[in-house]
């Protein structure tokens, strides 16, 4: 038994949670499909408006079901918005406030967790990082299917999984099931970058955004056709939602994330199944509101201190008493150390909570263009504010909140265009300076920054970092990317530099200090870069990139006692993550071809083994393992390792290079020559003079 995360339930909570509807439905069979588009407007759904584009399969289902015209999310951030759905709870109780350092925690009981012990097989099949099983909402599923690689494939950006892939495996499991199931698909395609495969890229070229969801509708077809032909659909309830929207330049911002707005706030949300009529319901729902509808649709008893409300009234055309809805948006005030960001729907009103607050009459002006705060009375909307956050708040929300981000997690989300810190410096007050509205414009110039540095346009966008600088000594973002763009260009010593000059104002930012010194690191200063990381280790002793990093500048300094004890604090806290076993593997197999005792590469063996058991796809890990055979005399061994590293990656050229040197040795001219010709097309116009040279040189020993 799970131990309940409520002391008690106040008469406030009592008052906006489980709501009386009539009694639920009997008990049922009946399966049950949650589809999740991850950043999807309602307006590029042709069911909610037919401005953009046409969305055939997504609008069939509409017509059978129920479309909610204004469903919201609680948070514009992916892992929130899914905790939310899938706990029935917001972050005021389960502390998922963010994407970078949060983990549900198992006390918590997800909806899978219901239908699981109601005997219902449940699967999961999730398409990027910020769902990944390591984040908790795998709780209650016995398949969660999250098998994206740990690294972007070639040419990509991100390491995601598409719709087309996703969807098929969820359909594959689908077919085996005989009994009653519980199906989540999470489609990740709509995040940026939007970059939507043919036709839909051509078809799309002036609005990329548009094509992903065009191609994300498709791709929901087989499955729809699926459970239409074997009449799975009339036994199945669906809901179909984005976990949050889309900025797209709305109110200054490009993507989410950032404020609360109905841009990022307002979500799609369908339901269809036996019973449920066609319909358009104008009340005001959201995303807590899931968990008790889906349970009454399917006769489950329903935790009593959910914070949603049923919506099986509103489903069958009655009335619902209305609650506020709480939402937030914590990523800059937790990651940034900037103002927090909080407030309510209700009754029409959308309060805004921050050093410069905002109230809009969402009737009349659901967009939010004009700002009502300056002639209300606040006081009753902060009062309001305050005790729906003190009934909705659980003493689980801080433990359930924090966790260790592994070596992978903070660079695999800022490769998905979030913050991704750990441990900003809060205030106890804020005021209109830390606004988030007032700060914009430094986001704002550091995307262009970024836009600048892609478009080739060096120069411009290390004038914009260094006047954001200037501007803001302790705005970390700026010098990460000022330094990355001087180390582009082998201009090592300006790129620490940079890192350098902001010490001073940033002696008291974990994230500064440990990107700084793993900088150091990476470029061959260890000494200073110890210095620097220890620190960071006195203001926060849990990142596992720190002590990965000090385990690699022991390394280089000869001192393999302490790199071993540094890589040891790693793993000790990320054991399975795929990144830093193979990183550590590889100091091993270096140690033992510096040494000459192989007895170091026996124990690199099973940190690649591990990397590879964590993500199968990842070429490199393979590559590693191979040389640490190679050095056991397991040479064989070693060669199939090569080959499946090469076969993963076409374009890696590494482990091509090894096999060419052991087939020489091996005297195999047939295999030497196959694999110079694959080296020559990995390596392509990147080839240096002097590796060409070596090949060809090779090449004419066989004449």
């Amino acid at each position: 038994m799970k131990r309940s995360p409520w002391p008690a339930v106040s008469a406030l909570a009592l008052s906006f949670a489980a709501v009386a509807c009539g009694g639920g439905a009997p008990a049922s069979d009946l399966n049950v499909l949650v589809v999740t588009i991850d950043t999807l407007r309602p307006d590029r759904l042709s069911c909610y408006s037919e401005e953009y584009l046409r969305t055939p399969r997504i609008d069939r289902l509409a017509a059978k079901g129920a479309l909610f015209e204004r469903a919201f999310a609680h948070n514009p951030e992916t892992l929130p918005s899914h905790a939310n759905i899938f706990l029935g709870l917001t972050a005021l109780a389960h502390g998922v406030s963010e994407n970078s350092r949060s983990v549900v925690a198992p006390e918590f009981t997800t909806l899978a967790e219901l239908f699981k012990a109601r005997g219902y097989a449940t699967g999961a099949f999730v398409s990027a990082f910020p769902v990944d099983s390591r984040f908790g909402l795998d709780q209650g599923f016995e398949v969660y299917d999250d098998r994206y690689p740990a690294k972007p494939p070639p040419g990509e950006l991100v390491p995601e999984r598409r719709a087309r892939e996703t969807v098929s495996l969820a359909l594959a499991w689908l077919r085996g099931r005989t009994g009653p199931w519980f199906c989540w698909i999470h489609l990740w395609d709509p995040h940026d970058p939007y970059l939507p495969p043919e036709p839909y890229l051509s078809e799309y070229g002036g609005d990329l955004y548009s094509g992903e969801v065009a191609y994300t509708d498709a791709q929901l077809g087989p499955l729809f056709d699926h459970l239409e032909a074997g009449r799975r659909l009339d036994e199945t309830i669906v809901v179909l939602t984005g976990d949050h929207g889309e900025s797209l330049g709305q109110h200054g911002e490009e993507r989410h994330g950032y404020f609360a707005y109905n841009a990022t706030t307002w979500v799609p949300l369908i339901i269809d199944g036996p019973g449920i009529k066609a319909s358009r319901v104008k009340d005001p729902v959201s995303h807590v509101d899931i968990f008790p509808t889906v349970c009454d649709l399917a006769g489950l008893e329903k935790p009593a201190s959910l914070h949603g409300a049923s919506l099986l009234p509103l489903l069958r055309g009655q009335g619902r008493p209305a609650g506020p809805i709480y939402f937030e948006s914590l990523e800059s005030h937790l990651n940034r150390g900037w103002a927090p960001l909080r407030g309510l729907i209700e009754n029409g009103l959308k309060f805004i909570d921050s050093p410069i607050p905002e109230l809009y009459d969402l009737e009349r002006d659901f967009n939010e263009t004009t700002n009502l705060a300056g002639s209300a009375e606040l006081g009753a909307f902060r009062k309001r504010l305050r005790e729906v956050m003190e009934a909705g708040a659980s003493p689980l929300a801080a433990a359930a909140g924090r966790s260790t981000p592994d070596t992978g997690t903070l660079e695999r989300l800022r490769s998905l265009g979030y913050t991704a810190a750990r441990t900003a410096q809060l205030k106890s007050s804020y005021g209109p300076e830390d606004d988030l509205k007032t700060l914009l414009p430094l986001v704002q110039r550091l995307d262009r920054a970024a836009g600048r540095r892609k478009e080739g346009r060096l120069a411009e966008s290390v004038k914009l970092l260094d006047d954001l600088i200037e501007e803001r000594e302790d705005f970390n973002e700026a010098y990460e990317k000022l330094y990355e763009i001087y180390r582009s260009q082998g201009l090592v010593d300006d790129a620490l530099e940079v890192y350098e000059r902001g010490l001073a104002a940033n002696t008291r930012n974990f994230v500064f200090l440990s990107g700084y010194g793993t900088a150091l690191v990476m470029n061959g200063r260890p000494e200073r870069g110890i210095e620097i990381l220890e620190s960071s280790l006195a203001l926060f002793d849990q990142d596992p990139r720190v002590w990965n990093s000090l385990g690699v500048a022991y390394g280089n300094l000869g001192d393999a006692g302490k790199a071993r004890e540094h890589f040891g604090r790693a793993l000790a806290l990320t054991p399975e993550d795929p990144v830093l076993n193979e990183n550590v593997g590889l100091f091993y197999v270096t140690l033992a071809l510096r040494t000459k005792d192989p007895d170091p590469a026996r124990e690199a063996v099973p940190l690649f083994e591990q990397a590879i058991a964590s993500d199968p796809s990842m070429a490199s890990a393979y590559n590693g393992l191979a040389g640490a055979l190679r050095v056991l005399g397991r040479t064989d061994e070693a060669i199939a390792k090569w080959e499946k590293a090469a076969d993963l990656d076409p374009s890696f050229a590494l482990p091509l290079y090894n096999l060419i040197n052991v087939f020489l040795e091996k005297g195999d001219q047939a295999k030497v020559l196959q694999y110079c010709d694959r080296y020559l097309a990995a390596r392509g116009r990147n080839i240096t003079q002097d590796e060409r040279r070596e090949i060809e040189a090779i090449l004419r020993s066989f004449k």
